[in-house]
Parts: structure tokens; sequence; C-alpha cells
């Protein structure tokens, strides 16, 4: 079967060659060296070089049966993972003939594979005709975790390269998305477009692409507004980039016009151990919230030094105490902290507790009121039959805008 390459500005084919024997499931290009490699039926792997005019520089031969899928390791680029229907899965150097070793477990044949694209968990994803998803630790060479739900095959999987999700495509018709960390699963999109065969994500942006049977669907996961918090006292803003924490100042910045870019010098302040959902100063800006997850962490603003941390499915400053703020722990808990200590749980008159805002008093949602606390003792101050998205606090502390 052969290879055709092409110009993808032109669209004018540049080379056409025999590449094997068989059908080719799968073309692999390598992210820095002009290497491509190819699985195919015929139970190899080959490695072609482009500035060598396409020459197979090295053959790959151990599956005994189709190859569907080779994936370079992208922490280390001279090792590669294939994927067979022989139900394992290899992992290769590329200056070697025979696999370093290989990882069994499904109990069908494996179709699609994917490594794990941070540098904090040595990890490839691996999908089946078992119709399970599999994480596997390369190091150890052990199963860390597998994924049940999908009813066929799993065709195509991926680690989303933004955001701490796993994505899964089966011939079930469904996509079932996880969560990277947790294994939680969080959500099952099925647009009633047959089998679908293949993900792929945007490197840029929340987008992903499946391929179905019947067509092709492009959907944004998330949102793309950026989590970040300014501080009004000192004019930094801090932002987080995936996991990673940043900031700049923006006092000195001389006068722009709308629209303008704003040039900011980028300080790196080091790396969250939770993906960041929402962040927040506290009423001074010593100290920053980060939530995600189902938790959160609080750290000083200045060096990103962890200060404390819990479970909460909400947060909220007060407006008053440095270290006073209240966590919504469940849909009838929530709990106040003075000086970053628990101080009193809140009893609020409603069945169930949708939310809570920070500022001059703390405030409880329901369903389609909002309750008022003092921060001191947790007094219960009074009950507003209204549902606001959002509620301000002017300066003096006397009067609230509910929106």
């Amino acid at each position: 079967m052969r290879l055709r390459v092409y110009n993808y500005n032109t669209m004018e084919k540049v080379k056409e060659f025999e590449a094997h024997a068989d059908y080719i499931r799968y073309v692999e290009v390598h992210p820095s060296q002009p290497l491509v490699l190819s699985s195919s039926d015929d139970m190899s792997i080959k490695l072609w070089n482009w500035e060598q005019n396409w020459e197979c520089i090295s053959s790959f031969e151990g599956h005994s049966h189709y190859v569907m899928m080779a994936r370079f390791n992208s922490k280390d680029t001279n090792t590669f993972a294939s994927a067979s229907l022989d139900r394992s899965i290899r992992v290769w150097g590329i200056n070697a003939h025979q696999p370093h070793f290989a990882l069994e477990g499904h109990e069908r044949g494996v179709n699609c594979i994917d490594y794990y694209p941070g540098g904090d968990r040595p990890y490839l994803l691996s999908g089946a005709d078992d119709k399970l998803v599999k994480i596997w630790d390369y190091q150890t060479k052990a199963c860390v975790q597998t994924l049940e739900g999908h009813t066929n095959n799993v065709c195509s999987v991926l680690f989303h390269p933004r955001l701490p999700v796993i994505v899964s495509a089966s011939e079930d018709g469904t996509v079932r998305i996880w969560h990277a960390h947790t294994y939680r699963a969080e959500t099952t999109l099925n647009y009633g477009l047959e089998r679908a065969w293949s993900i792929a994500a945007a490197d840029g942006s929340n987008g992903l692409a499946v391929g179905y049977d019947e067509g092709t669907v492009l959907l944004k996961l998330g949102h793309d507004d950026p989590v970040a918090s300014l501080d009004v006292q000192t004019g930094k803003v801090v932002w987080a980039n995936n996991n990673d924490i940043q900031s700049a100042s923006l006092r000195g910045a001389r006068e722009l016009g709308d629209g303008d870019r704003v040039p900011l010098s980028t300080k790196d302040m080091g790396s969250c151990e939770i993906f960041p959902q929402s962040i927040a100063h506290n009423c001074n800006g010593r100290f920053l919230v980060v939530c995600g997850d189902g938790e959160y962490i609080i750290y000083t603003s200045q060096a990103l030094r962890n200060k404390a941390f819990g479970s909460a499915l909400d947060f909220a400053w007060s407006s008053i105490g440095t270290g006073d703020y209240a966590v919504r722990e469940s849909l009838s808990r929530v709990k106040i902290f003075k000086n970053f200590k628990e101080h009193k749980s809140v009893k609020a008159p409603i069945p169930v507790y949708e939310g809570i805002h920070g500022g001059s008093c703390l405030a409880v949602k329901g369903s389609d009121t909002i309750c008022f606390f003092e921060w001191t003792d947790g007094i219960f101050l009074c009950k507003i039959d209204v549902a606001p998205k959002k509620i301000l606090w002017n300066e003096g502390h006397e009067l609230v805008l509910l929106m």
C-alpha cells in the first residue's frame, strides 16, 4: 500500500511511494525531526526520513496482528508506542529494532493510544475492542486506572492538551469525557451520527473535533474566558495558564486607547497542584485563592507559598478580615473561617445552598432567594427573594447591588 505526500499550501502531490504490503492504519509525524512513522496491517511499523527522499531508515517488527497506531512520546521523542490487535501496546526506541517492553492487560485488540502531554505524569492512554479505556504508567509498566462505560469498541482516545480531561470515542456512537486526575466520568456526548471514529484537540484553544460515520462535529469544551484576578491596590494581575500561575504589574502602564494591547512583563510564579477554575485575591491583596475540582488552595500572593487548603464547592473572601473566608462544602453546609481557622457553620432558612458570595457580608444563595450573614459570628441578617448572579458592595460596606 502506498503513502502520498502533499504540500498543504498548494495541495500539490509531492511524493508517492510503496510503503507497506497491506493497509496503512496510521501515520505519525515526529515533533522536531524529519521523520514519519507508518503503521500497517502487515504487522510492521516503518520509519521514513523526508530529508533523505523519503527513505525507509528503519522497520520495527514484533506485533503478531495488525498495528493500528504508533505515537511519539513528546517527553522523549526518541521513543514511541504502538497499539495492535494482538492486544498489546509496545514501546520502542527509534534506534532499536526490538521493543523495550510491552504493556498487556486489554482482553481484545488495542485500537488507539495517546501520551500524557504534561511533564508530571509518565502516562499512556489506550482504547480497545474490549470497550475499555486504560491509563498506564510506562515507567512502572502498571495499569493505573481502567475507565468503563462504552458499550462497543473504543476507536480513539486523547489527553486534552489544555484541559484536565480524557476524551474517548467509540463505535457505540458516544464520546465520553473523563476527569484526567480523578478519572470521574464528566459527561457523555451523542450527536446521532452513527459510529465515532476519531477525535482531535486544538492546541491553542478548548476546541475538539469528532469524526463520525455521518459527518464531523466541532465543539468547544468549557470556556475560553481567562482565569485571573486583579489586586486593585497594587495593580498586580495574576492569571492561570493551565496549571501554571503567572503575574504582571499594570502600574506604570501608559495610557492606551480602547482595544490597545497592554505591554506587560510576565513573571512565572510557579505551578498549582489543582487545575485552576477561578482565582481571587483577598481584601488587602496579600493572599490568593485558587479553586478547582472541588478543592481550594490559599497562597501568599507574592511568592505563591501554600497557606491553607481544603475541599469546597464554592469559596468567598470577606472584605473585612485578612484571613476570613467561607466555603460551601455541600448543598447543606457552609463554614466560616477566621484567620484561616474554622470558626463557625451557618444555617440558612433555605433547603439547598446553591452558592455563596463574599464581601461585607456572607451571602448564601438558594434556588430563588439570597440570605445574608455576619462574618463575625455567622448571625443571620436577612433574606431577599431574588436569585442574583453577582453581588457587589460599595466601598463604605453600606450598600449592596444584586445583579
